[in-house]
């Protein structure tokens, strides 16, 4: 037995989990001196979401950020989440994109990578264990933990043997949704020691279910290394166990941590600040423990994205239907772990299910997932599930070996085309690009604008991003408050229709009827749209950013034909006309933002 190591998540998990990753760096870099001075094993900060949310919603460059940290922590392990062949997206790239994005990040200041796939495929993970292990950084691969008849202990302590003996430096059991029992974390560990293994294990376990700070205890008494944790403000609920708590608790101990309390304490106080900087972004759901995770299995960063996602389609009240539906999804695709990419895939799946009927609905990502472009799904999947999502020729669809083998290489084209439009600035572009072509060159391109900047938190109560959060805490407040102004990114101006007013002392409802035109949907220059209803007119079933259009005007359509892609909550996904005609009117255009109900097309 040793002492333990603190890993601290709160620069990239625990604001994943909690607000959606929008923390901006220049609230990071005030506390970060101090952070240096801590003695943490590592700090992870970037990988997961914080590469694709600066850039979507922050306007600001994570490799930029990356710098500045490192910077500022010299003297601290700083550790990224690599999500294996899927980089830090959500599809799996060739080798080349990887191979340059280890190499660059290594380059720009991460010490630790943390490499886990989604499916628990190795293959997928051989690549960017080679990778790392030629930088010379450190290699922590990972083993996805989930409940389902085929993950036993005897299935974990496999994988992670074979992990050490491709040249992992370090281990990590990564329970991205807090449901690993206190059994559990011991048997686990203690089997794979007892089986000869020799990494240092490190623990990654959500706070959701309640019992992870148990865990995290059996886990010493197995034997493990390392434990993640959140600094207090931005810990629990579907974060992680506080570190100060952690620490205090192995105190006096044989595996005491040596951290400093009062310096924690410094630390602390000044993320007490900053978590009520962004208190809009806080939802009472993600703050509180919740032991049906071991029945849905929905991990803490999926869980605050499901809750915006379905605020976004305007469906919040579905919540509890999409948390049933999630279980039978992910039991029909083979039982994958919920985590980033296939924690979108089931997630939003049960979503298309819930709001459209089950499979009337299939991202893009679905049909790549059954057709095997993420890896071997852990248990089998259906043949009428197959067919169902790929149709009746799916058999000659399906991939078995390596997905990334079928890829060609990209690197090289991604710079040449970023070479022509004149926007390669630093070589770190092309990745950004090669990897989230749309909204990677719309950052490029400085057309990205933040949803806020940290001078404007916290937000007032009466500014629209608030009213979700004052809906999770006051479901009974009534949206009363106004848009000032046309709302950023386009999409409908919103005008209550419902007021209170006084008179007189005296408190009247008053419900109007608006008149009046309203602004296009991804519209320019404010040109008034069309009325909302036209006969023959097809709106829009969700909320999302138009990729492409399939038709244009004067085209003959059939019913059940893709008119329109249209990305929403980040998944690529087809919209169908439901009725034959001819295409009279278009009424939005690539790159437009659609809400629920935006009229489409006009089909006569």
């Amino acid at each position: 037995m040793a002492k333990i190591g603190i890993t601290e998540l709160v620069l990239r998990d625990a604001h994943q989990s909690l607000f959606a990753t929008r923390m901006r760096t220049e609230d990071m870099l005030p506390i970060l001196k101090k952070m240096d001075q801590v003695g943490y094993w590592a700090v992870e900060m970037w990988g997961g979401a914080t590469f694709d949310v600066p850039i979507r919603y922050l306007n600001q460059d994570p490799w930029d950020r990356l710098r500045e940290i490192k910077k500022a922590m010299p003297n601290t392990n700083l550790m990224m989440l690599l999500r294996a062949q899927n980089v830090v997206a959500y599809r799996n790239f060739p080798d080349d994109i990887v191979e340059n994005f280890v190499r660059l990040a290594q380059k720009n200041g991460i010490d630790v990578f943390r490499i886990f796939d989604a499916l628990n495929d190795l293959r997928n993970m051989e690549v960017p264990i080679k990778s790392v292990k030629g930088t010379g950084a450190h290699c922590q691969a990972s083993v996805s933990y989930t409940i389902s008849p085929i993950h036993t202990e005897e299935y974990f302590v496999k994988k992670m043997l074979k992990l050490e003996e491709w040249g992992a430096d370090s281990i990590c059991i990564k329970d991205m949704a807090g449901m690993i029992s206190p059994k559990r974390a011991y048997d686990i560990i203690g089997g794979y020691i007892e089986a000869g293994g020799k990494c240092p294990i490190d623990l990654h376990a959500h706070s959701i279910s309640g019992m992870t700070g148990m865990a995290y205890q059996r886990a010493a008494e197995a034997g493990v290394s390392v434990v993640d944790c959140d600094i207090s403000p931005f810990a629990e609920g579907t974060g992680h166990p506080a570190t100060e708590s952690t620490v205090y608790a192995f105190k006096g101990t044989e595996w005491d941590t040596g951290l400093d309390m009062e310096l924690l304490m410094e630390i602390r106080e000044y993320f007490r600040t900053v978590f009520n900087k962004y208190r809009h972004l806080i939802r009472i759901e993600a703050l509180r423990p919740d032991p049906s995770i071991v029945l849905h299995q929905i991990p803490g960063g999926m869980m605050s994205n499901l809750v915006s996602q379905l605020e976004m389609q305007g469906a919040k009240d579905k919540l509890d239907a999409v948390l049933k539906e999630v279980p039978v999804v992910r039991e029909e695709l083979g039982f994958p772990p919920l985590v980033t990419p296939t924690s979108q895939v089931v997630g939003v799946q049960a979503v298309m299910n819930v709001l459209f009927g089950r499979y009337k609905n299939i991202p893009r990502e679905t049909k790549d997932y059954v057709m095997g472009m993420y890896g071997q799904s852990p248990g089998p999947i259906r043949d009428e599930i197959k067919e169902i999502v790929l149709g009746p020729e799916w058999k000659s669809m399906i991939i078995t070996g390596r997905p990334a083998d079928s890829l060609e290489p990209e690197f090289e084209k991604r710079k040449k085309e970023l070479e022509e439009m004149g926007l390669l600035k630093q070589e770190e572009d092309i990745l950004t690009y090669a990897i989230y072509p749309q909204i990677g060159l719309k950052f490029l391109k400085g057309e990205a604008s933040p949803e806020f900047t940290s001078e404007k938190l916290p937000l007032p109560l009466d500014h629209p991003q608030t009213r979700a959060m004052v809906k999770s805490f006051f479901p009974e407040v009534k949206d009363i408050y106004l848009y000032e102004e046309e709302p950023k990114g386009g999409g409908p101006v919103s005008i209550p229709t419902e007021f209170d007013v006084e008179v007189d002392g005296e408190m009247f409802e008053v419900k109007v009827s608006p008149k009046g035109g309203f602004m296009v949907a991804g519209g320019e220059g404010g040109a008034p749209a069309p009325p909302k209803d036209v006969e023959g007119g097809f709106k829009s079933p969700m909320q999302g950013n138009v990729l492409s259009i399939k038709v244009k005007e004067g085209d003959a359509v059939t019913e059940g034909q893709v008119i329109m892609t249209v990305e929403a909550m980040k998944m690529e996904t087809e919209v169908k006309i439901d009725r034959a005609g001819t295409v009279k009117q278009i009424f939005v255009q690539s790159g437009a933002t659609v809400a629920t109900g935006d009229l489409l097309i006009q089909v006569l």
